[in-house]
């Protein structure tokens, strides 16, 4: 497939309220779109890393930046045939894994669209509607937490994740599940504990929890798997696993039972597919994993939550709720009875099934490079 030019867009998507965003309040939250044409077909992605270097270690002017300047250059005017060509022809440039996944994505979207097909039909998915589950973080009491905790779990969502914090752990845990004892409920901690944690790791058991997600930072996996093999509560590793090489060292180590695969933090769809495959292999579940970021992104993760081995509900990005305005329209989750579950039903024209509108990428493009 003849890669003929690639657009690079910058944006600013408005926010609802200020938030804060690695200790800066902001009024609007940055990424980065990518447009690749071959002939008259053109594909979309997404890069939702957020403003700062923070959560991924990327930035959205950074990711435009190595995108503009390394990545794209090396790709168009190229003919790419498959994601793992993609993959090394960008093999000489170390790292910036969300911007790689740009590249990757938008192939994978412009594969789709000029076969005519849905991207979760074309990465073999086998189901039409996804189960999502949100994520809850500390507030200002344990009150208001319950209250948010129920509110979610009457709207019908499957399961929801508690993110831990110090002094907002093991007694808030204890709280939410006296409250609700029989909710689906799992924990982030985002690698802010240790091995001189384990017994706070312990007593995770004590709250039949769905699994406890990175608990100790990325780079421990030999850590981890004592922590699994400590622990009746699954282990689940999100950040631990950027690579399929990491991958396959986790499951070798068995540091986990569950992974959260998030397309852009490994590179693409095609390395989030390796690892999905790797760990249907060694009977470890997968889910797909969510960051903010606009409507447009999250097409790809529920693309990938519908393959088989992701059989835990995917995490949910609200972008309705956090984004004042959007370049595409969000998927919205809804519960079909009582009895069911919230589920985003997927879509059945080509590629992730949207274009943005071109006005308002226009208005909310701060840096743009065409080649």
């Amino acid at each position: 497939m003849q890669i003929d030019a690639i657009d690079v867009f910058r944006l600013a998507l408005p926010l609802h309220k200020p938030q804060k965003m690695a200790g800066r309040e902001v009024d609007s939250l940055e990424t980065v779109l990518l447009r690749m044409r071959s002939g008259d077909a053109a594909g979309w992605a997404e890069a939702g890393v957020g403003n700062a270097p923070a959560a991924a270690g990327e930035w959205a002017g950074g990711v435009f930046a190595c995108l503009k300047d390394w990545l794209v250059p090396a790709v168009v005017g190229t003919a790419i045939d498959s994601g793992d060509e993609l993959a090394e022809r960008l093999a000489p440039f170390r790292g910036n894994r969300f911007a790689k996944a740009a590249l990757d994505m938008a192939w994978w979207d412009l594969r789709a669209r000029m076969r005519e097909i849905p991207l979760h039909e074309l990465l073999g998915g086998e189901r039409l509607a996804i189960e999502v589950g949100p994520t809850l973080d500390q507030m200002e009491s344990i009150e208001t937490f319950l209250e948010q905790v129920g509110r979610v779990l009457d709207d019908g969502f499957a399961r929801v994740k508690l993110m831990m914090r110090p002094g907002w752990d093991v007694q808030m845990i204890d709280f939410v599940r006296k409250e609700f004892p029989v909710a689906a409920l799992h924990v982030d901690v985002e690698g802010d504990m240790g091995l001189q944690h384990m017994d706070s790791l312990c007593r995770l058991d004590d709250f039949g929890l769905e699994m406890v997600e990175q608990p100790l930072p990325p780079d421990d996996l030999v850590g981890s798997a004592m922590v699994q093999d400590a622990l009746r509560t699954p282990v689940c590793l999100d950040e631990g696993v950027t690579t399929p090489e990491q991958a396959d060292q986790a499951l070798d180590l068995k540091s986990c039972r569950f992974m959260n695969v998030h397309p852009g933090r490994v590179g693409g769809l095609t390395a989030a597919v390796a690892i999905g495959d790797a760990c249907k292999r060694h009977d470890v579940r997968c889910f797909a994993g969510a960051m903010p970021q606009g409507s447009l992104g999250a097409r790809f993760e529920l693309a990938l939550a519908a393959k088989a081995n992701f059989d835990y509900p995917a995490d949910y990005y609200p972008a309705a709720e956090r984004l004042a305005e959007d370049v595409v329209e969000p998927l919205r989750p809804r519960r079909e009875s009582p009895e069911s579950s919230m589920q985003i039903a997927l879509w059945s024209e080509p590629g992730i099934g949207v274009e943005p509108d071109a006005k308002l990428l226009e208005r909310f493009c701060i840096e743009k490079a065409s080649l």
